[in-house]
């Protein structure tokens, strides 16, 4: 049993095995394959081009002819009966059936399926005619078909006042305007037909119309077919009858005419106030006094002044704030649009881009109306695009949606500023000054109907487009809870020539920018700006006074001027950067992380300053660094061989044939070790300026630090890619890369000074040390009277010893067993200030003189062996000046030593003058470093700080910013390196060659 129940199974699931491999290998051999020659290419073809036998086959994209006795129909993708034939059948589209009439039926009945018998002629489509003024009858009441069709005359008597309508086929009544005018359905003389409506010549009616359009950009003006025909009978339906269509409509066409007023026309606008002006006694809408009963409301007055007192007097009663429980950061515009015709259309929102002709995700499209947001949003459209998508004009009367405190809804008119208006013939809305402003209310945003002229169903001559949109907001001055004024929308319309319209297009933006009164903020900056200013000139003052001071001469003259300009440029630039970088991170951090809106960020006109600014702090600050470069690499310098030879030896005597006794010479491999170890922390620094530049752009590149300037209110260092991205703020810009660099900055000075240099490496302590380990002083003159002294004078004796005897040394000074390195007996100060006196610097650039006689003209000198040999001669004897001069030899050039005051060190100058003797001022600071980039960190960073955001503002680019600032340090260390290794040869007699 269970297999016998088994076996139909089996075999129902074979067959329907067989049966799915049977519909395979039907499907395999029925379907076509492709072949290797088919192609995949047919002739284009377009409804039009189709004869008039043929129609659009809209599946095969082609021109097929129709049936016998057919023609194309009126759309071109089907076919209809040719006249006397009608229809049997129709199954959709080209599948009909025709059939002749009868001779004594030659009429088509108007839904062509019967033949009929017509009063009179035939139409060209076979359809019965009935003369002007008759409707065609061919069915009864109840829809029986009538043997021949009849011409009814409509009633035109006072009982009735009916007139054909358009189609021929039903009675309806006469227009109003004709029946009250002349109580009839016809509009005879002496009464004006116009627009369709019937006006009696005696009322208040405008005999004088101008149906001009005007381009003023273009300086054209034509008669616009448009005007021709509406807009006489627009004015007296609004005038005589008070119709609120044609108010509108006459007041769309004053706006298409750029609200252009003259009092001696009878153009749209000039119609417009004549009505406005008869019509007071209506009274006015909502209490305002430029909105007339029945009119719309297109002009604010043309009172000179009126301007400000609409954009700047009466605060808008609600608040914005971006954080908090009453947060509140939308702008609900709505706009009440009508149609060309004066129809109301519908209220609506400004969200999803009705004012923004460039296309976009209504995600970006809607950041317009975020408050605090700066847009900005620009494109270029196509002429075919705007003549397709526009036929004819939309209207729209902006305002601000709002509730109050008791939760009801209110909306605030927005004015417009047409900077197209012409007042007296003037564009007044592009004066500066806004007194002079007449503000309007209604927008469009193209219009391509006003600009035809013979022929409203051909090409338009011109257009006229919005390409410039911006929605101003200001705040409120002293605001603390975010009151604005009314918002300012200002347009910019632009005629186009239509010529070609394929290879045309214009270019459209939208933008909505906020601003506040920054006067206050510029006195602000002016007032911190001159008392910095009056502190930097007396620093100045100081500092011309101490290296008067340290050159020896009291003189005033034009290098003391110049010296005190160089200083004053360095002074006022950091003036410049702390005014500079105080702003920028007031803005930042008062804009980005405030509730309720008190400040908004300036807007791109009221940054300029600030640019200035930051120029000139730039400028100043290169001056600064060029001048401490220059004096870096032009100082005197001695390295000062303690040395002292070790017994005597044989040499032999060229010329002589004998020998003879004579000194060992002292090795100089000491002084060159020396000279490039000095060679070397020339250009060391406190920070890694390339640590430095890469952790900068990491932070702002990749961590989104750049993204706080952006100017938005998110403090969010992330944007998603859907969202709308807010242009930069060059102030916040600025403030976040100074932020950043001096953070970095200082963080690797703090780790250079409290770590770095205390566990792993100091090298100008080093540098002291190995002085000291190579018996040699150094002495550095920055100024003709003033530098530096490292005593390296060796505790030991000598220093040129072998390695064992060094290890003994370095063990004993370990254990104290030996003096102390110090200058001074029993201490270990071996760095100094000095303030030379006049005589010891005479005798020092005595021997000086000869010493660099070797780079003079090669005329002066006798011979290269014997101008080597005086410099060698010079060394020594400088060598065995400085020495004798360092342990008091010299007692009418001697010196002392001694501490300097607090003032003195807060002050940078001394007060004592080295008259008959030299003073060397204790230095613990190692104070030499100033001739080295080592002691001039601050001005390095800042400098190049101020370099890496004056790229950034001009290219608006940080990784341009990165790669000039460290290519630029990477050259003027270069510069600072090879020039100094020239300066140290020349001045020491050390080979070039040696200096690595």
């Amino acid at each position: 049993m269970a297999t016998g129940g088994r076996g139909p199974v089996v075999a129902m699931a074979a067959r329907s095995t067989l049966s799915a491999e049977s519909v395979t290998l039907f499907l395999l051999l029925v379907l076509p394959r492709v072949s290797q020659a088919q192609t995949f290419f047919f002739p284009f073809r377009q409804p039009e081009t189709c004869g008039h036998n043929q129609y659009f086959d809209i599946s095969a994209l082609s021109c097929v002819a129709c049936g016998a006795n057919q023609r194309q129909d009126a759309r071109g993708t089907s076919c209809v009966c040719s006249p006397g034939f009608q229809m049997i059948s129709n199954n959709g589209g080209p599948d009909i059936t025709c059939k002749k009439c009868p001779e004594h039926m030659k009429g088509v009945t108007e839904d062509g399926w019967n033949c009929i018998s017509c009063p009179g002629g035939l139409t060209a489509e076979g359809k019965c005619h009935c003369p002007t003024g008759h409707i065609l009858v061919e069915r009864n009441v109840n829809g029986t078909l009538l043997s021949q069709a009849t011409c009814e005359l409509c009633d035109e008597s006072e009982n009735s006042f009916t007139v054909a309508n358009a189609l021929g086929n039903r009675c309806v009544r006469c227009e109003p305007t004709f029946i009250n005018t002349s109580r009839s359905c016809a509009c005879s003389e002496p009464n004006i037909l116009t627009g369709g409506l019937c006006f009696s010549s005696t009322g208040n009616f405008p005999l004088r119309v101008i149906s001009t359009a005007r381009y003023g950009e273009l300086g054209i003006s034509f008669t616009s077919e448009w005007f021709a025909k509406y807009l006489q009978s627009s004015a007296a339906a609004c005038w005589v009858y008070g119709n609120l269509t044609s108010c509108q409509a006459l007041g769309n066409m004053c706006v298409m005419n750029m609200n252009y007023y003259d009092s001696s026309t009878f153009d749209a606008c000039g119609l417009f106030q004549v009505i406005f002006e008869n019509t007071a006694a209506l009274g006015t809408v909502h209490s305002v006094s430029f909105w007339r009963q029945n009119l719309p409301w297109l002009f604010y007055g043309d009172q000179l002044g009126l301007a400000p007192q609409i954009l700047s007097t009466t605060p808008l009663p609600t608040n914005f704030s971006f954080k908090g429980e009453n947060q509140n950061t939308k702008l609900k515009f709505v706009a009440a649009s009508y149609d060309v015709r004066g129809n109301f259309l519908k209220w609506q929102t400004l969200e999803g881009g009705i004012l923004q002709l460039c296309p976009d995700t209504e995600t970006r499209l809607n950041a317009a109306y975020s408050f605090g947001t700066t847009y900005q949003q620009s494109c270029e459209i196509p002429i075919p695009k705007i003549l397709t998508d526009f036929p004819t004009p939309t209207f729209y009367d902006v305002y601000l949606e709002y509730t109050d405190e008791n939760q009801h809804q209110y909306i605030w008119a927005v004015p417009v500023l047409n900077l197209n208006l012409q007042h007296k013939k003037m564009f007044v809305n592009q004066d500066s000054s806004s007194g002079k402003w007449l503000l309007t209310r209604r927008i469009f945003l193209v219009d391509t109907l006003s600009g035809r002229e013979n022929d409203l169903g051909s090409q338009p001559r011109l257009i006229r487009v919005a390409t410039q949109i911006s929605l101003s907001i200001h705040l409120v001055p002293n605001t603390k809870n975010g009151n604005i004024y009314p918002p300012l929308i200002t347009i910019v319309y632009s005629d186009v020539d239509i010529k070609d319209p394929n290879s045309q297009s214009v270019k459209v933006s939208f933008s909505v920018t906020y601003e506040m009164d920054q006067r206050e903020a510029q006195v602000q900056t002016d007032i911190a700006l001159g008392v910095l200013g009056g502190l930097a000139v007396l620093s100045s003052l100081l500092k011309t006074a101490g290296w008067k001071r340290r050159i020896g001469s009291p003189m005033i003259d034009l290098q003391t001027v110049t010296k005190f300009l160089v200083y004053y440029a360095g002074d006022l630039a950091n003036v410049f950067f702390i005014i500079t970088v105080g702003t920028g991170l007031y803005w930042l951090i008062f804009f980005k992380a405030q509730k309720s809106v008190s400040v908004l960020l300036p807007v791109p006109a009221q940054e300029e300053r600030f640019v200035t600014y930051v120029g000139c702090g730039f400028a100043l600050k290169a001056l600064q660094f060029l001048h401490k470069l220059i004096s870096q690499i032009t100082i005197d310098i001695f390295f000062i061989d303690w040395e002292r030879p070790k017994g005597k030896v044989l040499k032999a005597v060229e010329g002589e044939g004998g020998v003879r006794s004579a000194t060992v010479p002292v090795s100089i491999w000491r002084t060159y070790f020396v000279a490039n170890e000095w060679n070397e922390i020339q250009t060391v620094r406190k920070i890694n300026p390339l640590f430095q530049v890469l952790t900068v752009l990491f932070l702002l590149e990749v961590v989104g630090f750049k993204n706080l300037a952006l100017m938005d209110s998110s403090s969010s260092l992330s944007r998603s890619p859907p969202s709308y991205i807010a242009p930069y703020s060059r102030i916040l810009r600025y403030a976040v890369s100074s932020a950043l660099w001096l953070v970095i900055g200082i963080i690797q000075i703090v780790f250079f000074g409290v770590f770095y240099e205390r566990f792993i490496e100091d090298k100008i302590r080093q540098f002291v040390d190995l002085c000291c380990m190579s018996n040699i002083s150094v002495l550095l003159l920055s100024h003709r009277c003033f530098g530096y002294y490292i005593h390296g004078r060796s505790v030991h004796g000598h220093a040129d010893t072998n390695m064992e005897e060094m290890n003994r040394n370095l063990k004993r000074e370990a254990e104290n067993l030996c003096s102390q390195r110090g200058l001074v007996p029993n201490t270990d100060g071996q760095t100094f200030q000095i303030a030379i006196s006049s005589q010891m610097r005479q005798h020092y650039d005595r021997i000086h003189e000869t010493l660099t006689r070797k780079n003079g003209p090669a005329r002066l000198l006798s011979s290269s062996g014997s101008t080597f040999e005086q410099s060698v001669k010079a060394y020594h004897t400088m060598n065995k000046f400085l020495g004798s001069f360092i342990d008091h030899v010299h007692k009418e050039m001697d010196y002392f030593i001694k501490d300097k005051l607090l003032l003195e060190r807060i002050l940078g100058m001394e007060f004592m003058e080295p008259m008959e003797k030299s003073i060397f001022y204790n230095d613990e600071g190692y104070s030499f470093s100033n001739v080295l980039y080592y002691g001039n960190e601050a001005t390095l960073l800042i400098y190049d700080l101020m370099f890496f955001c004056v790229v950034d503002l001009a290219c608006q680019n940080f990784v341009l910013a990165a790669f000039l600032t460290y290519l630029q340090q990477e050259i003027f260390r270069f510069i600072r390196n090879a020039v100094g290794q020239k300066n140290l040869a020349s001045k020491t007699l050390v080979d070039q060659r040696f200096l690595i």
